[in-house]
């Protein structure tokens, strides 16, 4: 279904900019693209610091928004900690010299500029006006309710933190993890010796089909037992199968078996991985169904928050993969910062931590009705 909103003045669209982005913007710049009078979501980038390059920091974002199919406008929405500066000469709002970089950039690429609006504590006003005045933040419409959007009061880092897992559900996490390792990393497993615990013996059963494991995740995220979360945090701290469960994940279960043959005939004898494959990673190809990436996104939170500190950067850095498949690269930026904490030299999250600053999101974002198109984050 889609959801209409509309706006008759520069207030009024300041009321569904939270809407279109999926939360309430803090420190950033906003970038709207449209095709002729209808936009269908957001892109944020942190506001320009002091030593910033602006013409870079302007082609850049023009160059996000030119990506994004059908585009022929763009609205520019700043937010901003500090309020304008009083000058003889009237008001200066934030940023101003980097936002009149940025829509000569856009006019120059040929893009219309829809508005371009300043958001500070003290009120709101419009880069546009020869003489900017502050408008009352009181007279702003109401963020519009739109089904299945939830709470968008929070700002583009709200819904980071991950779960709270008690402690008895960790050291329950832990010694599965530790027994299924113990068993299955050899080159041959041995026989049982009886002390193995249930958790352990019930996550080495659910790995003799690990499509199939991967698949039953999805079920219950916020509810996985502790035999899952312990064989789910031994194969994402194994490349092979933690590349296996993103392109599932991204893809479906065909995609998934595919990745595994593909990962273990490479690793048999070195035969390449098809392009199609590989080009997941890179956010290329068919867009993933959002609702599966939301669902995987919450069973790795889930359990990072249950794991042991020393094998969190895996499930952190599937979510910080599947944060920025969806387009939330503010996300993405989160949960590699707390991988770098733990391990700085995690080889997936240092690749994800290049495109991430690099601005580089996937290719679907870009299209309209993709897996992100609404409050695509970088």
């Amino acid at each position: 279904m889609t959801t209409v909103l509309r706006a008759s003045d520069s207030a009024d669209f300041l009321g569904i900019v939270p809407a279109l982005a999926g939360f309430t913007p803090r420190r950033s710049v906003v970038l709207l693209p449209f095709q002729g009078s209808r936009t269908h979501g957001a892109m944020r980038l942190d506001l320009p610091s002091g030593d910033t390059d602006l013409e870079a920091y302007a082609d850049a974002a023009v160059g996000l928004i030119a990506r994004v199919s059908g585009t022929d406008a763009v609205a520019v929405v700043v937010y901003s900690d500090e309020g304008p500066e009083s000058t003889s000469d009237g008001l200066v709002l934030p940023v101003a010299v980097a936002v009149d970089e940025l829509l000569w950039r856009a006019e120059d690429a040929g893009l219309r500029i829809v508005d371009a609006l300043c958001v500070t504590p003290r009120g709101w006003s419009s880069y546009l006006a020869d003489e900017p005045l502050l408008g009352d933040l009181g007279d702003l419409a109401p963020v519009p309710e739109v089904p299945g959007l939830g709470d968008v009061a929070g700002d583009q880092l709200a819904g980071t933190a991950l779960p709270v897992a008690d402690l008895a559900r960790k050291e329950r996490v832990a010694r599965a993890l530790r027994e299924i390792g113990e068993l299955l990393d050899h080159d041959a497993i041995g026989p049982l010796t009886g002390r193995e615990g249930p958790a352990a013996l019930a996550g080495i059963a659910a790995l003799a089909d690990i499509p199939a494991f991967f698949e039953a995740l999805l079920e219950h995220p916020d509810a996985t037992p502790v035999s899952a979360t312990g064989a789910l945090l031994w194969c994402l701290d194994r490349p092979v199968f933690r590349d296996v469960a993103l392109a599932q994940w991204a893809t479906g279960v065909d995609g998934g078996i595919r990745t595994l043959q593909a990962q273990l005939a490479f690793a048999r004898d070195g035969r390449m991985i098809s392009d199609d494959l590989g080009a997941v990673f890179l956010g290329m190809g068919p867009a993933p169904d959002p609702d599966r990436l939301r669902l995987a996104l919450e069973v790795v939170r889930y359990a990072a928050a249950a794991a042991p500190r020393a094998c969190r950067p895996g499930p952190l850095t599937a979510a910080a993969w599947l944060s920025w498949a969806l387009g939330r690269s503010s996300h993405a930026g989160h949960y590699l910062d707390l991988v770098r904490d733990i391990d700085p030299q995690y080889g997936l999250a240092a690749l994800l931590r290049t495109m991430v600053d690099a601005a580089v999101l996937p290719e679907w974002t870009f299209r309209r009705g993709g897996a992100a198109a609404a409050g695509s984050a970088t």
